[in-house]
C-alpha cells in the first residue's frame, strides 16, 4: 500500500534536512510523542487487523495509480486484481489492466512473477512467510506490492506504522453497508483515507493515499470487494505451471541508490 516505501522516503528527506547544517550545541532528543489517533479510529483499524489475520481469504481490488510517461507527464493506470491468501506462506494475485495481464504466485519457497502478454516469467527463491517474501521482493528486487500492509502478519499494526494522527471523518454508505471514513497523516506530507465497514470485521472498502510532498501530489486509489473467508485453496493453486512457450528470465536485484553504490566502491 504505502508505509514501507513512504518510511524510506521520510528517512531520505529527513537526512537531507538535518544534513544541511550542524548545530552549534548538541540538542537533547525530543521525548517520543504518542500518535494523536482517536480511540474510534484506532479501534476500527485494530478490528481490521484482527479480521485480516485470518488463515485464508480472498478479495478483489480495483486500483488507479499515477505513472510518468516518456515525457514525464503524470498519467493514470487502471488495474483489476484478484488476491488469494493462505497464511502463513501462500499468496496468489492475478492482475489485468491498462498495461496487460500478470500473475504473482508464492508457495512458501519460491516467488514467481509472470507477465502474460510477453509470456515471460521470473522465479525467485524466497523461503519463509508472506511477510518475509514481501520484504525480500520489495527491498532486494524492487517488486511493487502497493497493498502489502494488508497482507502482513499484523495488518492493523502495519497500517498505523509511522502515522502521527488519525480520526473518523463521518459515516457513509457503500453498496448498502455503513462505513467509517477515516483520515490519517504520516510525515512527510502523506495522507491516507480509509473506508472501513462499521462493524466488528471492519473490512476495507476504499483506500486513497495522497503524497503531498511529491511533485503534482499524486495519489493511489483502491476499491475493495468480494471478500471471502470461506475459501479452502489447495497447495496446487499457488504453484506456477509455465504455459507453452513461456520464457524464464533472470530478475536482477534493484540498483542501490547512488550514494550507497559510491560508498561501497
Amino acid at each position: 500500500m504505502k508505509m514501507r516505501q513512504l518510511t524510506i522516503l521520510a528517512a531520505l528527506l529527513a537526512a537531507g534536512i538535518w544534513g544541511a547544517a550542524a548545530p552549534v550545541e548538541a540538542a537533547k532528543p525530543a521525548a517520543p510523542k504518542e500518535p494523536a489517533i482517536s480511540a474510534e479510529a484506532r479501534a476500527a483499524v485494530e478490528h481490521l487487523g484482527q479480521t485480516l489475520s485470518a488463515q485464508q481469504f480472498s478479495f478483489r481490488v480495483q486500483t488507479i495509480r499515477v505513472y510518468a510517461d516518456a515525457s514525464g507527464q503524470p498519467l493514470h493506470i487502471y488495474h483489476d486484481s484478484e488476491v488469494t491468501v493462505r497464511r502463513p506462506d501462500r499468496l496468489l494475485a492475478t492482475r489485468t489492466g491498462d498495461d496487460g495481464s500478470s500473475k504473482i504466485l508464492y508457495d512458501g519457497k519460491t516467488l514467481v512473477v509472470y507477465v502474460a502478454d510477453a509470456n515471460k516469467y521470473a522465479s525467485i527463491p524466497v523461503p519463509g512467510t508472506i511477510e518475509g517474501m514481501l520484504k525480500e521482493a520489495t527491498g532486494r528486487f524492487g517488486i511493487d506490492f502497493p497493498l502489502a500492509d494488508f497482507l502482513t502478519d499484523e495488518p492493523g499494526k502495519a497500517i498505523l506504522s509511522g502515522v502521527t494522527s488519525g480520526r473518523v471523518i463521518n459515516t457513509v454508505t457503500i453498496d448498502g453497508t455503513p462505513c467509517l471514513h477515516l483520515f490519517f497523516s504520516q510525515p512527510p506530507g502523506i495522507e491516507l483515507e480509509l473506508w472501513l465497514e462499521k462493524n466488528d470485521k471492519a473490512l476495507p472498502r476504499r483506500l486513497i493515499v495522497t503524497y503531498r510532498a511529491l511533485p503534482g501530489q499524486p495519489n493511489f486509489i483502491a476499491g475493495f470487494s468480494k471478500w471471502d473467508f470461506s475459501i479452502h485453496p489447495t497447495d496446487a493453486e499457488f504453484v506456477f505451471q509455465p504455459p507453452a512457450g513461456a520464457t524464464q528470465i533472470a530478475l536482477k536485484p534493484a540498483a542501490a541508490p547512488a550514494k550507497a553504490r559510491k560508498g561501497k566502491q
